[in-house]
């Protein structure tokens, strides 16, 4: 019986083209090269983040909303403190001060204190990825800038022997930086648009569920207030007629 022979030669990675690439772009394309890593492990944290945080679900405080408001306090408060995401945290945080008597001008400024620090804690290292997208086209330009110099210095040198196709080449070459910058700074602004979306979102559900909670009005999250106000209506309808 064959056995299953099993590859034991691990296969090589050939470099060669990206050391290519840092050798002929030089300096530039490195600093460049160092901004994506940076930009890359800013976007893999906040994604991490996000996910944990479940950014922009609103169904976690709604849920709760409508314990509070159908007299379940304590069920409210459960289902939120187990959370982490930042609406269950401020509305967590509004509902024990209002169950604990509070006034409730005093509950209003704090919970905006907690919200901004939570929506803060969510655009941490943002500055990180708007850098990268606004300094990466500029670095790769000013290596475009240096390498054009060095091209056309190189022709003045040369003088009556110039080669057309040796200064084609080594403008080409001095292209390759605004490439690479243009490579690291389209996807880190998509990033960053995304991010901000995401974070004006919760702000939004923040302020939202906030407004319903201090006004008592869940007019998406109570379908049968409708119902009881036409029922009521009905009523008194019938009251006037009779």
């Amino acid at each position: 019986m064959t056995l299953l022979q099993i590859p034991t030669a691990v296969p090589e990675i050939d470099f060669g083209p990206l050391l290519q690439l840092l050798e002929r772009g030089g300096p530039v394309v490195i600093i460049i090269g160092c901004l994506s890593v940076l930009a890359l492990a800013v976007v893999l944290l906040k994604l991490l983040q996000f996910l944990r945080k479940r950014v922009g679900a609103r169904g976690l405080t709604e849920g709760a909303l409508r314990d509070w408001f159908a007299g379940n306090r304590e069920g409210a408060l459960h289902r939120l403190s187990r959370s982490p995401r930042s609406s269950a945290i401020v509305v967590h945080h509004a509902m024990a001060a209002l169950a604990n008597g509070h006034p409730e001008a005093a509950i209003r400024e704090d919970a905006e204190r907690v919200a901004l620090d939570e929506l803060a804690g969510l655009r941490r290292y943002f500055s990180i990825l708007e850098a990268t997208s606004q300094i990466a086209p500029l670095l790769g330009l000013f290596g475009t800038v240096i390498g054009m110099m060095a091209a056309f210095q190189a022709l003045q040198t040369s003088g009556a022997e110039a080669d057309p196709a040796a200064l084609a080449g080594g403008i080409w070459v001095a292209l390759i930086t605004t490439a690479v910058g243009l490579a690291v700074a389209i996807p880190a602004a998509f990033a960053l648009y995304w991010f901000e979306g995401m974070v004006r979102r919760e702000r939004t559900i923040i302020e939202s569920s906030l407004t319903s909670l201090f006004t008592a009005r869940l007019a998406d999250t109570h379908p049968y207030d409708s119902e009881r106000l036409s029922v009521v209506a009905r009523s008194q309808e019938r009251q006037d007629a009779s």
